[in-house]
């Protein structure tokens, strides 16, 4: 079990983050003319109440597949004294739609973190509801987070292809305990050529051997093909240790095909050659360390005073503010994310924002005003500054539209761009809104725009429109494009706030949405420290 950082006269508590792999066999085949095209969704559980689940990431998307063997991982805290039950569900992705109920359903299994971690010295395989079997691996990740640079060329590789030459593309999987292998990354497809040179490319030490140097690796080599029945070219093993010796003779590996092989004995030599070109190990600093050396994050919240979220006297309006003391949507939200946030800004003097709203005195229609209505006066002090500010606004404003984001956005980016060349402050923007964007390219160029900056957006759905739209501004399917520009990294996180209903259904899971809105924070800080250059700064 991971203990943490030796700290004397300190105290902790144990800690243990794993890395749960997937792959499938026998998945059922919903795709008349090829095979499905198979992702596998994690679902937690947020109470005791059955069926109440959460999702709580995705798998990439293996095209014409129906044993994928998928390379995206599932990072998750394995607390031994709960019983922590989880779901894996998949399913045919047949379009670019976010929303589960538009794509084939084939099969689940439930079970919990522990019976997975019980069983990993045979192997933990349960059988899909609809036809197949999952394997499921977990091991605790190292704290060896640096990163791995390699790139490798192919040469005189077999040709598979009877018009053409073979299209390679190769994978590395590591060992497990249970004398299986698990893919932990897949090369790009060099099409129609036999002396491949593939892209460098980028892992983390865990991600490809969890710390340990003399761990098997697996390679093997693929000609690929359109209807998903790939041709193995040739595999051989070797391990980090061996890699590390960098470009030579060592690490020229001779790819063998044992079918081949066997087939033609002694003439057999092998399939082609794999050749190690670069290697190259850079520490990766953590957000922590970044934190220990002074950075700032800076908060500010948006919030959507437009007419469609209901007058905020009715008991069904989004902005209603209850007698009883019960936090409406807009509060939980602020909360939720505000009480994590504000712990690492140290004056915690939040700057507020509106849009949508007629604002007092003129009754003019703003899309960028100060909550506390006074511009000579931004800040509000601590969440409760926030929350009251937010109450001044409410009845003081007359809730309008249209639902315009990039505004705001805007009025951040100006602020994040005085750091741009300093990595003692990042910027992180909460917009909270019911409903869909009206300036929706206005806002794509705005996040664009802000991708190079220290700026990440946190966006929370309110309420229950469609907002399948905001999807597509979360970087998960791809970065972001706008008039030919594409995003330098993914700065937006999007979630619905309706999906953390407790049990029941009074009351929000406050702790897993704020999980939920900032996982991805941390990453993209470092990301962007590293992109431009900046290591945690060392304190007198």
């Amino acid at each position: 079990m991971n203990l943490g950082t030796f700290v004397p006269g300190g105290a902790s508590a144990p800690a243990t983050e794993v890395e749960i792999s997937v792959r499938c066999e026998e998945l059922a085949n919903c795709d008349l003319t090829s095979k499905s095209d198979p992702t596998c969704v994690l679902f937690v559980q947020r109470s005791n109440k059955p069926g109440d689940w959460a999702e709580f990431g995705r798998t990439e998307k293996i095209q014409d597949c129906l044993s994928p063997r998928w390379g995206k991982k599932f990072v998750m805290d394995y607390r031994f004294e709960e019983r922590q039950l989880l779901k894996f569900a998949v399913y045919d992705i047949d379009s670019s739609s976010a929303k589960l109920d538009a794509h084939d359903f084939l099969g689940e299994a439930e079970c919990s973190l522990g019976e997975i971690m019980a069983q990993q010295s045979k192997g933990f395989v349960r059988k899909l509801t609809k036809g197949g079997k999952i394997h499921v691996h977990a091991e605790e990740l190292s704290s060896n987070k640096d990163l791995i640079h390699m790139k490798f060329d192919g040469q005189k590789l077999d040709n598979k292809d009877f018009f053409g030459k073979s299209d390679p593309y190769f994978e590395i999987s590591r060992a497990n305990e249970s004398n299986d292998f698990s893919v932990v990354f897949r090369s790009e497809v060099i099409q129609n050529n036999l002396n491949p040179v593939w892209k460098q490319f980028t892992i983390e030490g865990r991600t490809l051997c969890n710390g340990d140097y003399d761990r098997t690796l697996k390679f093997d080599v693929f000609d690929k093909d359109n209807d998903g029945s790939h041709d193995l070219i040739g595999s051989f093993q070797t391990n980090l240790r061996k890699l590390l010796k960098g470009a030579g003779s060592e690490n020229v590996y001779e790819c063998i095909n044992e079918k081949k092989r066997k087939k033609k004995g002694a003439k057999y030599k092998h399939s082609g050659l794999l050749v190690l070109k670069q290697i190259q190990i850079e520490p990766n600093p953590s957000f922590l360390e970044y934190i220990q050396g002074g950075l700032q994050v800076n908060f500010t919240v948006a919030i959507d005073f437009t007419g469609s979220n209901g007058r905020p006297s009715d008991p069904n309006s989004l902005h209603y503010r209850d007698p009883t003391g019960r936090p409406n949507q807009y509060v939980t939200a602020i909360q939720s994310v505000g009480e994590i946030i504000q712990d690492y800004d140290s004056d915690k003097q939040f700057p507020c924002l509106g849009f949508g709203a007629r604002i007092p005195p003129t009754g003019e229609v703003s899309h960028e005003f100060f909550l506390t209505l006074d511009s000579s006066k931004p800040f509000c002090a601590g969440i409760e500054g926030i929350l009251s500010s937010y109450y001044t606004s409410l009845n003081a404003v007359q809730l309008s539209g249209p639902t315009n984001f990039s505004p705001v956005i805007n009025h951040v980016a100006k602020f994040a761009q005085v750091y741009q060349s300093d990595p003692t402050n990042y910027f992180v923007l909460l917009i909270i809104t019911d409903g869909i964007i009206t300036d929706f390219e206005e806002t794509k160029s705005a996040l664009v725009s802000a991708s190079g900056l220290p700026l990440s957006v946190i966006i929370v759905g309110v309420g229950n429109e469609d907002f399948s739209e905001m999807e597509l501004l979360d970087g998960d399917n791809g970065r972001l494009q706008s008039h030919g520009r594409v995003a330098q990294r993914d700065v937006v996180q999007f979630v619905e706030l309706r999906k953390f209903v407790q049990g029941g259904g009074y009351g929000w899971n406050k702790e897993l949405l704020a999980k939920n809105l900032l996982a991805e924070i941390p990453k993209q800080v470092c990301t962007w420290m590293k992109t431009n250059g900046f290591k945690p700064l060392t304190r007198n």
